[in-house]
C-alpha cells in the first residue's frame, strides 16, 4: 500500500510542476506581448497587485546581476491555497537563467523533503515553510537548504490556473489522438479548450503511449495556444481580465521594471532547457511521508545551480 501511495504522490508532483511552468510561461508571454502594448495598465497591476517584497532577497545585488547579464536563480512556488487555509508550496522549483549561453535549468525539490525550516527551527517537510511564514520563509528555507542565493521568486495559486485560459476566451490546439480525461472527451484534430478543458488536456498521461513525452507535447501546445491568442489584436482588449486573474493568483518580488529587463536580457535563455528532480530515500515519521536527502545529493544540486553557465 505504501509503495502505491508513493507512486501516486510522485505522479501528482510531476503534474504540479508542469502546471506551474504553464503559468510562468504565460507571465513571460505578458512580458513579451502586453508590456509594450498597454504599458500603464500592466505596470500598475504588476507593481500594486503582483508585487510582494521578501527580506531574504537582496534586490540591489539582483539588479546588479541583471545589468551584468549574470545567471539568475528564480524560485517558483506552486501553492494550493484553499478557503480558510494559507496553503503549502506543493511545487518548489529553482529555475536558473543563463542568457550568455541561451540556456535554462529547472531543479525540482520534492515537497516532502525533510529539511529545517529557516527562522522556525523545526525539521519537517520543506513545503511547510510557506505555511509557517509565507513566501519569505519559503525563500529563506530553500536558500539555506541548498546554500544558494535566490534573486527572484514567483508564487502561483494553482487553484486559479484555469482562469488564465478563460481570460483570453479559450485557446485552440491540434490534438494528434482522441482520448478522454476526467469528464472531457477530446477528439482528434483542431479543438478549442476552455480553462477546465485545458487543465484536463495537459494532465492526461496514463492513456498516452508516449507517457510523459506525450504530455509534455500537449503542454507545449497549450502554451503555444496562449501565445498565439495573445498575439492577436483582438486579444489586446482582454488584458484587463488577464491582469485581474494574475493579480488574484500570482505574487512576486519583481517590479514592472524588473520584468522588462528580464524580457530584454534573458528571454533567449528559454531556447535550451534542462530539468532535474532531486532524489532521496523515502521514510515515514509521525504519520507523514518524508524524503531524506543525502548530503551528496544536496551538494550535487548546489553545484549544478551555482556553476550553471560557468562551464
Amino acid at each position: 500500500m505504501e509503495r502505491r501511495e508513493l507512486k501516486r504522490k510522485k505522479r501528482r508532483k510531476r503534474r504540479r510542476w508542469k502546471v506551474l511552468l504553464f503559468v510562468v510561461a504565460f507571465i513571460f508571454l505578458i512580458g513579451g506581448v502586453y508590456l509594450y502594448t498597454i504599458y500603464n495598465e500592466v505596470r500598475t497591476t504588476v507593481n500594486q497587485d503582483l508585487h510582494e517584497d521578501v527580506t531574504s532577497i537582496d534586490t540591489d545585488q539582483t539588479k546588479e546581476k541583471v545589468d551584468n547579464k549574470e545567471p539568475l536563480n528564480i524560485l517558483l512556488l506552486g501553492v494550493d491555497e484553499r478557503e480558510n487555509d494559507v496553503g503549502r508550496s506543493d511545487t518548489m522549483i529553482v529555475m536558473t537563467l543563463d542568457p550568455n549561453n541561451d540556456q535554462m535549468q529547472m531543479v525540482s525539490i520534492p515537497r516532502d523533503t525533510y529539511a529545517e525550516i529557516a527562522g522556525d527551527g523545526r525539521k519537517t517537510r520543506i513545503n511547510h515553510a510557506y505555511a509557517y511564514g509565507g513566501s519569505d520563509m519559503a525563500v529563506n528555507t530553500v536558500e539555506n537548504f541548498l546554500d544558494i542565493e535566490l534573486d527572484y521568486y514567483i508564487r502561483v495559486n494553482m487553484e486559479g490556473l484555469s482562469q488564465v485560459v478563460d481570460a483570453v476566451n479559450g485557446i485552440t490546439v491540434n490534438n494528434d489522438r482522441a482520448f478522454s480525461s476526467g469528464p472531457f472527451d477530446f477528439k482528434e484534430g483542431e479543438i478549442k479548450l476552455d480553462g477546465r478543458e485545458a487543465l484536463a488536456f495537459v494532465r492526461m498521461r496514463k492513456n498516452d503511449p508516449n507517457g510523459d513525452l506525450g504530455r509534455n507535447e500537449r503542454q507545449r501546445q497549450v502554451i503555444q495556444g496562449i501565445i498565439d491568442k495573445g498575439a492577436r489584436l483582438d486579444a489586446v482588449n482582454k488584458v484587463g481580465d488577464v491582469m485581474d486573474v494574475l493579480g488574484d493568483n500570482v505574487s512576486t518580488n519583481m517590479q514592472f521594471a524588473d520584468m522588462r529587463r528580464l524580457v530584454t536580457n534573458y528571454s533567449s535563455a528559454r531556447k535550451n532547457s534542462t530539468t532535474y528532480q532531486m532524489e532521496g530515500e523515502n521514510f515515514r515519521a509521525n504519520g507523514m511521508y518524508l524524503i531524506d536527502m543525502p548530503e551528496e545529493e544536496i551538494q550535487k544540486t548546489h553545484d549544478m545551480i551555482v556553476n550553471f553557465g560557468s562551464e
